[in-house]
């Protein structure tokens, strides 16, 4: 009967509204209950009924109306044309390593790795303890939490070598993630219209930040073994330049990490120059077959300003970085930070350092080696087996991802909307080179989500370059 006298009040109420005007007043819940003889639940609930069609609203303490028709016209945003300008940079799109992808498709292309990678259960212990505890109400100093700046600055000195002076504690300003982290070490140590040097190819991002921040940027040539030492010199000779960024350990999107001796050489022309390295650490815990030394780690004289982000090894939901600077440089830097983001919610950084003093992480980035190892061979071998034209650049030491060399002749965008169409989601190579791309590439994550789809996509792959040549 519950359901009978809801129907029937729907069914009445409905012919009522057919002939009443719009903004029309609705009998009120004690009429409608003295009118069909039912309880106020079942006129509540027919009321619910009508509006979820959206035949009627309610307005608290006024009564519910009959819902007027909206017409739909399209907006007219002209006048914002002349309001905006002109903008100063085009604002590339969306990478597409942040594309989501469909639940059925192959994802290659995520520049994160899959949830079941990370350290789960340690994260949601942290964030439960986080929230019972001060973080989750006091706001934390500009810099950081002074425990998670020592952290940082622990892990970097324990990489020295003997004779340079570690880091201090204050050296490290925690950040919320490394993209800001890059967005203000590129306005408070180049600035706008002055150039940067970067290698090529090199993190999207950095590129969107330099352009964010009008910065002009200079591309030198880099390998699976860094940039070629003399390209860079002579770069710093002919722009004047007073920066140099690079990923000198397991570089996305090559995978590339320096040799000792290339890093040594580096840090010893932008020493010459008078100049800084911006050393983005991105993949530090995602080593497979070789452990990251930071060139920052050699440096106590302040030429080497370190970024070591958090946000991809521990989780997505807690972006936290930290630059480890010395000097005027650390402080114009931290002035930079705070009026960009003030400080970094004190919650988030009490989460990683709880995770990272676990003496469950070790063991969790022990397991996580082993488990990026067999991922990336799986890729790599499909990828021999079912599209041998596409040439695996190195296979990489580290990191989350290998660079394809495809076929001179390669159409890269039909190569792209075919893989899509088969669903399998790949990434051009084009969106990782400051200036023209120097081939066809493709960058593929061998961290994402359903490695055992791994030939199956390769397989997609072979078919559309075998469909080009």
């Amino acid at each position: 009967m519950f359901n009978d006298s809801s129907s029937r009040i729907v069914a009445d109420l409905r012919a009522w509204i057919a002939t009443a005007a719009p903004g029309a007043k609705l009998p009120s819940t004690r009429e409608l209950v003295a009118q069909h003889g039912v309880s106020p639940v079942t006129v509540q609930k027919a009321l619910r009924t009508l509006a979820s069609q959206g035949m009627i609203e309610s307005r608290p303490g006024i009564g519910t109306f009959v819902r007027a028709v909206r017409v739909a016209r399209p907006n007219d945003y002209g006048w914002q044309t002349a309001a905006l300008g002109s903008p100063v940079g085009r604002t590339p799109q969306l990478a597409a390593a942040l594309r989501t992808a469909p639940n059925d498709a192959i994802a290659l292309h995520s520049g994160y790795p899959d949830q079941e990678l990370l350290p789960e259960r340690l994260v949601r212990t942290a964030f439960s303890r986080a929230a019972r505890s001060a973080a989750a109400m006091s706001r934390p100093p500009v810099a950081g939490l002074p425990e998670l700046q020592a952290w940082f600055a622990s892990e970097l000195g324990a990489a020295a070598p003997v004779g340079v002076a570690l880091p201090a504690h204050n050296d490290a300003i925690v950040i919320p993630g490394s993209q800001s982290g890059l967005s203000s070490v590129f306005r408070a140590l180049v600035g706008a219209g002055q150039p940067l040097l970067i290698e090529s190819p090199t993190y999207w991002g950095a590129m969107l930040a330099a352009n964010q921040a009008g910065i002009q940027v200079v591309p030198v040539p880099s390998g699976s073994g860094g940039p070629d030492p003399d390209e860079l010199d002579r770069a710093f000779e002919r722009t004047g330049a007073r920066a140099f960024y690079a990923q000198p350990n397991f570089a996305n999107p090559t995978g590339a990490r320096w040799p000792s001796e290339v890093a040594d050489r580096v840090l010893e022309i932008v020493r010459s120059h008078g100049a800084f390295l911006i050393e983005d650490d991105w993949a530090h815990d995602f080593g497979i077959t070789a452990e990251p030394v930071p060139v920052a780690a050699r440096d106590d004289t302040g030429h080497v300003v370190y970024l070591r982000s958090l946000t991809k090894s521990v989780s997505p939901a807690v972006r936290i970085a930290a630059i480890i600077a010395r000097g005027p440089a650390r402080e114009r830097i931290l002035a930079d930070t705070q009026a960009e983001s003030m400080y970094v919610s004190g919650l988030l950084q009490s989460v990683a350092l709880d995770v990272v003093t676990q003496p469950a992480w070790r063991n969790h980035l022990r397991t996580l080696r082993h488990q990026l190892a067999a991922r990336r061979d799986l890729l790599v071998d499909a990828l021999h087996n079912h599209a041998p034209r596409a040439h695996v650049t190195a296979v990489p030491e580290g990191g989350l991802n290998l660079w394809l060399r495809l076929p001179d002749a390669t159409d890269l965008a039909r190569l792209v909307r075919d893989c899509d169409a088969d669903g399998v989601i790949v990434a051009a190579g084009d969106e990782w080179f400051p200036a023209e791309p120097t081939g066809p590439y493709l960058r593929l994550n061998y961290s994402g989500p359903n490695p055992g789809a791994f030939p199956d996509g390769a397989r997609v792959i072979g078919r559309a370059l075998a469909r080009q040549s």
